[in-house]
């Protein structure tokens, strides 16, 4: 099929565009910048420079992708944003490019980043991932996938939300947060196992017995994290599933929400 690009559309030399592409009204494609079949720019929405797109991803009204990282020891690099294959990126959000510190900025595929929601540089989103209104990350931030963000969160930087976990509205996220769980409030703390949201994404519940056992453990017994390590890796059935909680709280760097 053909494109559809609207004659107000101002696309460098140097993009590459796809197939059966829409580009809308007053829409910017700035130079190294590649739009994958079957994308659609909305109205005045911006790749200001380095930016791939995968295919059918969607870019919302005014949204900006690829802005200079908002960082003071940013100096100049080549650095890039990356967007997953059917990703959507609703309206006045921004996506800023990478620093030297990982060299891009990456959203995976299949997910959904709503109205004015900001990764600043160095962000890596994984796959199938649901950010809500208004929700920003600051630089080096982690969000693994199928993890739900709702919205006007503010995650600190370097922090990492572990995968198939839920955060609810209005949370101040200043310590990773393990795979798994809900998390809430400022200062925002645990409130068990998202079992819903893993009953929805076709856990069985012998997976999550397992993994509240492990919960249990780490977070509603008197043992401290290092005691929680060492037992669970004597006494729990370590499923893939168990093992990337206990992998996951063993490796964070800036502590875990209790």
């Amino acid at each position: 099929m053909s494109n559809r690009i609207h004659p107000s559309a101002m696309i460098d030399a140097d993009a590459v565009i796809g197939n059966d592409v829409t580009i809308g009204a007053g829409v910017i494609v700035g130079p190294r910048c590649t739009v994958g079949d079957g994308c659609v720019l909305d109205t005045r929405s911006i790749l200001v420079e380095n930016v791939r797109l995968g295919s059918e991803v969607k870019v919302g009204v005014g949204t900006v992708l690829g802005g200079l990282p908002q960082d003071l020891k940013f100096q100049g690099e080549v650095t890039w944003v990356e967007i997953g294959d059917r990703t959507t990126i609703r309206e006045y959000s921004t996506v800023n490019r990478g620093t030297s510190q990982s060299f891009k900025t990456t959203v995976g595929t299949d997910c959904f980043l709503m109205t004015y929601v900001h990764l600043a540089h160095d962000c890596h989103i994984g796959n199938g991932v649901i950010i809500s209104n208004g929700t920003q990350l600051a630089g080096h931030v982690t969000i693994e996938d199928k993890a739900i963000l709702s919205g006007l969160l503010a995650v600190h930087q370097f922090g990492k939300i572990g995968r198939y976990s839920f955060i609810g509205g209005m949370s101040r996220v200043n310590k990773d947060v393990p795979p798994y769980v809900k998390a809430v409030g400022n200062p925002i703390k645990l409130y068990g196992l998202n079992s819903i949201g893993l009953l929805r994404n076709g856990f069985t519940p012998a997976v999550i017995h397992e993994l509240k056992k492990a919960y249990r453990l780490f977070f509603r017994s008197e043992q401290n994290i290092a005691q929680a390590l060492e037992i669970a890796r004597k006494e729990l059935d370590m499923s893939p599933e168990v093992r990337a909680f206990v992998d996951f709280v063993d490796e964070s760097q800036r502590g875990i929400v209790v």
